[in-house]
């Protein structure tokens, strides 16, 4: 195969990791919103914190807890992006180098999948935690 061929081939490969980024990317936009709302209630709460009642109190420990849970959606969210601009990344030097990174990739992928997944599970957790809040 020709030099652009395999460039041509690999941007192929290349498109459905990127469309994955772009989405990756939303959800974290999302998520970062989210932690911005908790904190900016946390504050509020806290300037006041000699005269907090008892719900107040309440009401910051739990924006604590989503606090922690939207941390770990961000952060292993954004690990899914980096090891998807791995796989991208890979893709290319693989083609360039005439080196077969497919095993790399596939573990690769498998990873940011596994990120994403768990990243997910810990913002679903932090919605029922709110949820939760509102419900009472």
């Amino acid at each position: 195969m020709n030099p652009l061929m395999e460039v041509a081939s690999a941007i192929q490969l290349a498109v459905a990791p990127a469309f994955l980024l772009t989405a990756i990317g939303a959800t974290l936009t999302v998520m970062t919103n989210r932690l911005a709302r908790i904190i900016d209630r946390f504050r509020v709460l806290n300037e006041g914190r000699a005269k907090l009642s008892n719900d107040d109190l309440l009401e910051l420990n739990m924006l604590r807890l989503r606090a922690k849970w939207t941390h770990w959606a961000i952060a292993l969210t954004t690990l899914s992006a980096l090891l998807t601009c791995i796989v991208i990344a890979s893709i290319f030097i693989g083609t360039e180098i005439q080196f077969n990174f497919d095993q790399f990739i596939a573990f690769l992928f498998i990873g940011a999948m596994s990120a994403l997944i768990f990243g997910l599970i810990s913002f679903t957790r932090e919605v029922t935690l709110s949820k939760n809040v509102v419900k009472q």
